[in-house]
């Protein structure tokens, strides 16, 4: 009666602090068993609070209280302990035996998953023991004469159960050991995977966690996670983070999804269940096309550019292109993308036509409405005689523009180069020239350079017209002034310039 008053005093006490994480007992020696005299030290832990700091201790059915300025209390008698710092709850307890026995199994307060079970057997007094048997649930688990302590390197769950020791100082006397329940701690359960959904649309972003938590004991002890797909697929490797965000998923990328727990030290492995994501992909509608140069209308020679494009739908799309009077297939793409092009180099005059796409990405092709598409024939082909006419008649003017050029520069370097003649006939004026009208200069000009004289037979005369401003016209017909060049006597006045 008295204990379940004791415990409904505690109650209230557990339910305040609940929320905050509780001390941790840790005992020196380690052993739970010891020998009637000896001394335990219990230290009271805590993972918010450091010592020097008053501590409430709770013993002999939580009868007892005791207050300590340090965490530490010296233990002398067997009961159950149970300690308190300022602001926590109470820690879990922990049951402490003085044997009177000649022989007793020694084990640790505490043991975790991933952890080394120690388990010693001890005799009283100085005689020591020469062989030991250790027993795990009846059966034999350790004989030995050279070592006494068993060791068991990383405790698993399945490691619990009721041990003994058997130990002996010779041949004759054999003692027996009390039996103890060990009881293999979980430091942390199988993990779970959590998703933000498991039938994501294809195209989003996806959010996975591992989640799992530590024994209140140890939870200072690191982790590392990872997770996969298929059992092969790695999509993180090991590191601290319990989270995984996927930006874009893909239908492909459907499968059964896990995650993975263990400690840094790789004492403790432990994977989740796995679970199906299954990404859903959205079909394709309203597929349409376009032409660049737009309205399909293109020029002979040219590039035409068949756009196609959807405006709903997901994932690796094959896009085709077709001729719909020909019924001819003029090509395909596969990519992930809404929008697809096909260019044609060089348009012709007959690929003018009706042409249409199609987009497909696993549920069938969605066709688009068909467009025509008209070809013009180019301008630049009509106008190419005019254009040679043009170069012709410019390349004569340039070839003139360098005679008159040449023979104006030799009759200034020299001045007796070029001469009035009077001897000669020049040309006899045009038939229906007035009598009346100005009459025009009539030149000739004779290329006298050095002792060269040239025969009247040589000379080469070219008419030149021009038109002299400032003159009366009253005949209607333009006054012109014609100029007898010596074409003949151009190497002459060369070797006379140089």
């Amino acid at each position: 009666m008295l204990l379940w008053a004791s415990l409904l005093v505690l109650a209230p006490l557990s339910r305040q602090f609940a929320t905050a994480p509780k001390p941790v007992i840790s005992l020196h020696p380690p052993w739970t068993t010891v020998f009637k005299g000896e001394t335990v030290n219990l230290t009271c832990n805590g993972f918010h609070f450091y010592a020097p700091e008053k501590i409430k201790w709770y013993f002999g059915n939580y009868r007892k209280k005791q207050e300590t300025k340090g965490n530490t209390l010296e233990v002398h008698e067997s009961g159950e302990f149970r300690c308190q710092a300022q602001g926590s709850p109470l820690s879990n307890s922990v049951r402490l035996t003085f044997s009177t026995g000649f022989l007793i199994l020694q084990a640790p307060h505490s043991v975790f998953e991933g952890d080394t079970l120690v388990l010693r057997c001890q005799r009283r007094g100085k005689e020591k023991l020469i062989a030991v048997k250790y027993i795990w649930n009846g059966k034999i688990l350790y004989n030995s004469s050279k070592r006494l302590d068993f060791f068991i390197p990383r405790a698993s769950l399945n490691n619990s159960g009721n041990y003994q020791c058997i130990g002996s100082c010779d041949k004759i006397h054999v003692s027996k050991s009390n039996s103890k329940v060990i009881k293999i701690q979980e430091l942390f359960p199988y993990p779970k995977l959590k998703v933000t959904t498991s039938q994501p649309t294809e195209g989003n972003s996806v959010n996975l966690s591992c989640e799992t938590h530590l024994h209140p004991e140890r939870l200072d002890t690191p982790l590392h996670f990872i997770f996969f797909r298929d059992s092969r697929v790695i999509l993180s490797g090991w590191n601290n983070s319990s989270e995984l965000q996927i930006p874009i998923i893909w239908r492909e990328d459907s499968g059964l999804y896990g995650c993975g727990v263990e400690t840094v030290t790789h004492s403790i492995r432990k994977h989740s269940p796995l679970l199906q994501i299954s990404v859903q992909r959205i079909p394709v509608s309203q597929v349409s096309m376009e032409t660049n140069p737009p309205g399909g209308h293109a020029v002979e020679g040219e590039i035409l550019v068949l756009v196609c494009f959807m405006v709903e739908g997901t994932g690796i799309t094959t896009f085709s292109w077709h001729r719909e009077d020909t019924k001819e297939s003029l090509g395909r793409k596969i990519q992930r993308s809404q929008r697809a092009e096909l260019q044609i180099s060089v348009i012709k005059k007959s690929d003018a036509g009706q042409y249409y796409c199609t987009a497909d990405n696993s549920y069938g092709p969605i066709r688009s409405a068909v467009v025509n598409v008209i070809v013009k024939e180019t301008s630049g082909n009509r106008s190419s005689p005019i254009t040679a006419g043009t170069a012709g008649g410019t390349l004569s003017i340039l070839l003139l523009a360098i005679i008159l050029l040449f023979f104006y520069r030799c009759w200034r370097k020299s001045g007796d180069c070029l001469q009035e003649r009077e001897a000669g006939s020049p040309p006899s004026p045009d038939p229906g020239e007035s009598s009346h009208s100005i009459r025009p200069a009539q030149v000739e000009l004779q290329l006298l350079c050095g002792n060269v004289q040239r025969k009247e037979e040589d000379l080469v005369y070219s008419d030149i017209q021009t038109i002299q401003s400032g003159e009366a016209n009253t005949s209607g017909i333009l006054p012109k002034h014609k100029l007898f060049f010596s074409l003949l006597s151009i190497p002459a006045c060369l070797n006379h310039l140089l």
